[in-house]
């Protein structure tokens, strides 16, 4: 029995052809607006010196997290310039910043309007299932056919690769905001706007940082994929590693990559934490 084709796949080559012939200009712009954005972080962070970012990063980590992890982080980061990948990494955490800045800019006021309406969340999750479950190489075709090769296409793969779970859990954690605080907040004469920033918004935060956690981590391992358009930085050093069978190159990238993501990792979980984060005066406590 012959199969039976329903022609999905012409379809999807023909909606591809119709926007190229009727938007380029539009998705000149996008482009435009993305590089500006990716160039941009990428421009500072190579340029920083390796002392002073090391410094930079050693003393957030002891912020956030205590002096423990700065050590670590410091150890690490030294340990990725020993292997010459320090600028390479650099190339990657621009790409993850700079597409998790973009996520966070569309997930979170969606994530709000899903909250705040049931036929925006109608709408929306089923877009979201689809972004969450479609296999992340698939983002590259249209990618690269719309925006060419390079880091703009890989930041917009990576984009719709790591929005989902900002835009869900925004969402989960305004609509588990107790009712007890938005009678309050009403009861106080709130406006709905003061009622979001200054209510649901605070309450919501875990929940929100959360979702920016797992963002951040989904962009990561994207930009790897998305080294294949292009995109540069670790993927690079990954992929030539698969390409020449070579398992040192490869490990040493894939080493490089569980690095950043630790420190990503732990840094992020810290400011969804309330009351978490090391204090300097701790250093001296006991002192003078």
């Amino acid at each position: 029995m012959q199969d039976l084709d329903l022609g999905i796949g012409d379809g999807a080559d023909a909606a591809v052809n119709y926007v190229l012939d009727h938007f380029t200009p539009m998705l000149d712009g996008i482009a435009a607006g993305i590089g500006f954005v990716t160039d941009g972080i990428r421009d500072a962070l190579t340029a920083l010196p390796m002392p002073a970012a090391l410094l930079a990063i050693a003393l957030l980590a002891l912020w956030r997290v205590g002096w423990k992890f700065a050590i670590f982080a410091v150890a690490a980061l030294l340990l990725i310039g020993g292997m010459g990948l320090w600028e390479r990494m650099m190339e990657t955490l621009s790409l993850v910043l700079a597409a998790t800045i973009i996520a966070i800019a569309i997930g979170v006021p969606l994530g709000i309007a899903m909250a705040r309406s049931g036929a925006v969340q109608m709408v929306a999750r089923p877009a979201l299932d689809l972004m969450q479950t479609m296999p992340a190489f698939v983002y590259l075709i249209p990618a690269a056919m719309f925006f060419g090769l390079g880091a703009v296409p890989g930041t917009i793969a990576t984009v719709i690769f790591a929005m989902p779970p900002v835009v869900r859990l925004t969402n989960l954690g305004i609509r588990q905001v107790h009712a007890e605080f938005i009678e309050a907040g009403l009861a106080f004469g709130c406006t709905p706007s003061q009622l979001l920033l200054k209510v649901q918004i605070p309450n919501a935060l875990p929940s929100i940082m959360a979702g920016i956690n797992q963002t951040i981590m989904l962009s990561l391992s994207m930009v790897v994929i998305a080294s294949m358009i292009g995109a540069g930085g670790l993927g690079n050093t990954v992929l030539t590693g698969i390409q020449r069978l070579d398992v040192g190159t490869g490990f040493e990238g894939g080493l490089a990559v569980v690095v950043l993501a630790v420190l990503l990792d732990r840094i992020t979980q810290s400011f969804g934490q309330a009351g978490h984060g090391f204090r300097f005066r701790q250093l001296f406590a006991g002192r003078g």
